[in-house]
């Protein structure tokens, strides 16, 4: 009798500097249906280290998926978005927009840079959870993301 090798987790890299909202998505992806992994960069720098695999982050998972933040200290997260976008070896990762701002300039700005969805996060925990619950169902069990 053979045995199916364990699916591998999805590994999620989340950009944010807030800790109540790394917090939350942390406990909501934590009771997720789909095993997954998520690595943590307070801002943009830290972020493309993480994905180019540089110093600290040497050992560091490619990404499945990226949740980012438009407003960052360091390098902002429109800025890291144009540098995702413009790198061969790492446009093909999706990048979903997950930020307060609901400005329509910041949302055409973050689709010019070719991010594959603009997320409002609501102010108020509980749609903050439906919201990180929905992109769950969607980019993990809908759509079929990119292998390295």
């Amino acid at each position: 009798m053979t045995t199916a090798a364990a699916p591998q987790p999805i590994e999620i890299l989340l950009v944010e500097d807030n800790p109540g909202d790394v917090r939350l998505t942390r406990e909501t992806l934590k009771d997720a249906k789909i095993h997954n992994n998520l690595s943590v960069a307070g801002d943009g720098a830290a972020a493309l280290a993480h994905l180019r695999r540089e110093g600290a982050a040497a050992g560091a998972a490619r990404p499945d998926l990226i949740l980012l933040d438009l407003n960052l200290p360091r390098m902002g997260g429109r800025e890291l978005l144009g540098l995702i976008k413009n790198d061969a070896a790492l446009r093909s990762i999706p990048v979903v927009v997950l930020t307060t701002s609901k400005a329509e300039e910041d949302i055409l700005q973050s689709y010019d840079l070719h991010a594959n969805c603009y997320i409002s996060k609501p102010v108020e925990l509980d749609g903050f959870i439906k919201v990180v619950k929905s992109i769950e169902d969607f980019w993990f069990t809908v759509v079929r993301l990119p292998k390295e």
